[in-house]
């Protein structure tokens, strides 16, 4: 079984050139994620695991531009439960006319039942579990991000400011806004990285294709920021990847993977890159 929401949207979810941004998309899974879960809580604390939990990862695979509509269908569902963990898939969808199915997006998250008083994690209940399992379709469990080490004689920097409104009632950063401090960070290093190419080159359009965010301790409101390091980790033909980290000194908070692809609006399809733009990438490749 799945879960169906309705998610509305809203004239500011648009990027510029009227697509819905790729940091939007996890707002509506957020919500899809806890509509689903208050309506099928196991008893009368539905605020346990809709609200009580933390995210631990989250991969997102952008399969095509959703424009302004009213509104947009989310399908969700449980593909694994262990003993303090969950994970939980989505498609983000419309129909035509005709009928047919258009998938916009695809996408998974790990939860972990958290009790933040006491700031640890927790064991899934066994309502809970019987509750879980009325949606469970299993898949294979995630892959593992590279391990993320700066090298910041080669990586771009980026200072993370945390807002205060970036932050949830129970003091921790939202996991949305992971998504923003990421998005940040590689367009301010891929403004600068392609900043010396002719125009035409720098002006080449890309589109985020996936992008997986590893959750490893909380990031707190806080005066100081923190310190995003960038770096190339792949290039592809018409694609490439950009990792990233959000440290707290040495420590690392939060890891992600985002996959580029140059794109042409006039045809809406991959596009190879020039030979100076791909020229680049390489040269900034992180071995």
């Amino acid at each position: 079984m799945r879960h169906l929401y309705v998610c509305p949207l809203r004239w500011a979810d648009l990027d510029l050139i009227g697509h819905v941004n790729n940091v939007t998309y996890v707002d509506y899974l957020q919500e899809a994620r806890v509509d689903m879960l208050r309506t099928h809580a196991p008893d009368k604390r539905a605020d346990d695991l809709a609200e009580g939990v933390v995210v631990a990862r989250n991969a997102v695979t952008y399969v095509a531009p959703l424009t302004l509509r009213d509104s947009v269908a989310v399908e969700c569902w449980v593909t694994e439960i262990r003993a303090a963990s969950f994970t939980m898939a989505y498609e983000v969808f419309d129909t035509d006319d005709d009928g047919n199915r258009i998938t916009f997006l695809r996408a998974r998250s790990l939860l972990t039942p958290f009790v933040f008083s006491e700031e640890r994690p927790r064991r899934i209940s066994d309502e809970e579990r019987a509750s879980l399992s009325r949606f469970l379709e299993p898949e294979e469990p995630f892959a593992r991000l590279a391990p993320t080490v700066p090298d910041p004689d080669r990586d771009a920097h980026w200072p993370v400011a945390v807002r205060f409104s970036d932050v949830d009632v129970f003091g921790h950063v939202n996991n949305v806004k992971y998504f923003e401090y990421f998005q940040e960070a590689r367009i301010a290093t891929l403004g600068r990285l392609f900043g010396q190419l002719p125009p035409d080159d720098a002006a080449l359009a890309v589109v985020v294709a996936q992008m997986d965010v590893e959750y490893k301790r909380p990031v707190l409101f806080r005066p100081e920021p923190y310190d995003a390091w960038s770096w190339i980790s792949r290039v592809g033909r018409t694609s490439y990847d950009v990792s990233a980290g959000v440290f707290d000194g040495d420590e690392l908070l939060a890891r992600s993977r985002c996959t580029m692809v140059a794109f042409d609006p006039a045809t809406q399809r991959a596009a190879q890159p020039s030979p100076a733009y791909r020229e680049l990438l390489v040269e900034h490749l992180r071995g």
